[in-house]
């Protein structure tokens, strides 16, 4: 299943896509599936039914959660959870919840992850091709997943209509609900190989 796994809504101030033309145009791109994951919230499950919509889109609602470390797009039951926890503190509550935690564009200038939260092992899937990422950031990425066989999805981080869909992720297994997407999370059931990641493996052998 081709999924885009990191895509914000107007329930984020900064986006300008709404649930309405995430809905229509997601399916008509490719897409079997997209995830919501909208800035220190999962408040548009109050605005859609989550899981396979009537087209056939799965749609899972996660969110882009904020630390001083590094943003981490988590997947788990997280409806309720509190802003502004350092990153180990959240990255451990994840693992004990059942959850799973991405590094979301993880070399990007301004919000870089702190490496070591990688390399140590507390986040072990770091997103490889950011769709709004400069070249040199997602560069940056493949050649830490390279180096330390790191597993890597990708994601447009979409802002817009425009934007969906930009960088995907294959998901080897059927995805319905938020349970399924996890369990290919953590079974490694999943592969970031597409045009966009196609297109920058040049960068990544310069880097």
């Amino acid at each position: 299943m081709i999924f885009d796994l990191h895509v914000h809504t107007t329930f984020s101030p900064c986006s300008r896509l709404t649930v309405d033309q995430l809905l229509s145009q997601a399916k008509a791109l490719g897409l079997d599936g997209i995830c919501i994951t909208d800035h220190d919230t999962m408040a548009v499950r109050n605005r859609l039914q989550e899981g396979l919509q009537d087209n056939g889109l799965c749609v899972i609602v996660g969110m882009e959660y904020t630390t001083g470390e590094g943003d981490f797009l988590l997947f788990g039951p997280f409806e309720n959870l509190p802003p502004g926890m350092p990153a180990r503190r959240l990255l451990a509550m994840v693992d004990q919840e059942g959850g799973v935690a991405i590094a979301a564009h993880p070399f990007r200038t301004l919000r870089k992850t702190t490496e070591d939260l990688i390399t140590g092992g507390l986040c072990r899937i770091i997103e490889g091709i950011n769709g709004r990422n400069l070249d040199h950031e997602n560069s940056a990425a493949l050649s830490l997943a390279g180096r330390h066989r790191v597993q890597m999805v990708n994601g447009s981080d979409a802002h817009s209509a425009a934007e969906l869909g930009r960088a995907r992720t294959i998901l080897h297994g059927t995805v319905r609900n938020r349970a399924d997407l996890i369990a290919c999370l953590k079974e490694q059931a999943f592969s970031a190989a597409d045009e966009a990641l196609a297109d920058s493996l040049s960068l990544a052998d310069n880097y």
